[in-house]
């Protein structure tokens, strides 16, 4: 297990003791496969945020807790790594803890840990549960800030939120559907990953009422709980394209847009207008495919630049800011694709 960084430098990273470390990487045993994983899983990430490593200035150790299917862990991921680089002098150093699903206590379990072992912030997407709103509270008695990102907790103490306007993103998405489908008949499949994430629920707030006010005669069918999975995802979108022979576009808040689009095709029934949301590589090719009729986008490399300075004002690092602003809605075709994602 070759690498260039000090025991000390993994242990910080992987979150374990120094001794424990030193066994894994000198092969001595007594230690679980899990654990060495978590050594192993350290340096990769050491490695790929080497240049903050060798940065000189005040270091931020944090961690990146997040409920949500891989392809937006990934791209959440990348772009972060991305930014830390600007953040000269001082130096972020991030530790990932990433999950596509499972129940509320392990996630806490894994804020709590975070605040035993200690942290200079969490950057946290989770559902809007009690459970996982009373361990914020925990995590900001220990003293570790927490920010959201791209999905609030509005009744916990976290300092800041990070992500878009969801109700203005839904509203957005019914205006474009309702120009799109004009006077053609057609009812609108609605799909949540699931209804325990507020931003989400932000969104169909925001649909719902534009597609009530301007398109009253127009039905919204709704599936949820697919948590944005392809494997649910098909499932749900079938059995509702089944019970609805009417159903001929597609507003997609939570993902598996493969799975939907499989789904119509197999069914041998046309959609006409699919709205989603976030360029992760899935939405990048098929909105390259024409798959997609639009996808509403944000820049996730400000959401974690901003992320980043909200965790270092709450250590007095950076002066005090304003409120946060909502990120800004790109409405992305494949037109205007930015140049990042263009030939991902």
């Amino acid at each position: 297990m070759g690498h260039p960084f000090p025991i000390r430098e993994i242990a910080r990273q992987a979150g374990l003791s120094e001794a424990t470390v030193d066994r894994v990487l000198n092969g001595r045993g007594g230690v679980r496969e899990s654990t060495a994983y978590e050594v192993r899983r350290a340096i990769a990430d050491l490695d790929r945020q080497r240049t903050q490593v060798r940065l000189v200035g005040r270091t931020f150790m944090c961690d990146i807790v997040m409920q949500a299917p891989e392809r937006f862990s990934t791209a959440v991921r990348t772009a972060l790594e991305a930014e830390l680089p600007a953040l000269h002098p001082a130096a972020v150093r991030c530790r990932f803890h990433f999950r596509e699903t499972g129940p509320a206590d392990e996630l806490t379990g894994t804020l709590d840990r975070i605040a035993r072992r200690g942290s200079q912030g969490v950057i946290l997407k989770a559902p809007d549960v009690p459970e996982v709103a009373a361990a914020v509270s925990r995590l900001t008695t220990a003293g570790v800030p927490v920010v959201t990102l791209a999905t609030d907790l509005p009744t916990s103490p976290r300092v800041a939120y990070v992500g878009i306007d969801d109700r203005a993103a839904g509203a957005t998405a019914a205006y474009l559907m309702g120009e799109w489908l004009g006077d053609r008949p057609g009812n609108v499949l609605t799909s949540l990953s699931s209804g325990f994430f507020r931003n989400e629920e932000e969104r169909e707030m925001g649909f719902r009422g534009v597609m009530r006010a301007r398109h009253p005669g127009r039905a919204l069918v709704e599936t949820a709980e697919g948590q944005g999975l392809d494997a649910t995802q098909y499932d749900l979108v079938r059995a509702a394209l089944e019970r609805d022979p009417g159903i001929r576009a597609v507003y997609s808040m939570g993902g598996g847009n493969i799975a939907t689009l499989r789904a119509f095709a197999d069914l041998g029934r046309p959609c006409d207008v699919f709205v989603a949301h976030d360029l992760d590589q899935d939405n990048t090719r098929l909105l390259r495919e024409r798959r997609l009729s639009v996808v509403l986008h944000h820049d996730l490399r400000q959401d974690l630049r901003e992320a980043c300075r909200h965790v270092m004002r709450a250590h007095g690092a950076l002066p005090p800011a304003g409120p946060a602003r909502p990120s800004a809605i790109q409405v992305v075709t494949p037109h205007n694709m930015p140049p990042d994602t263009a030939t991902a």
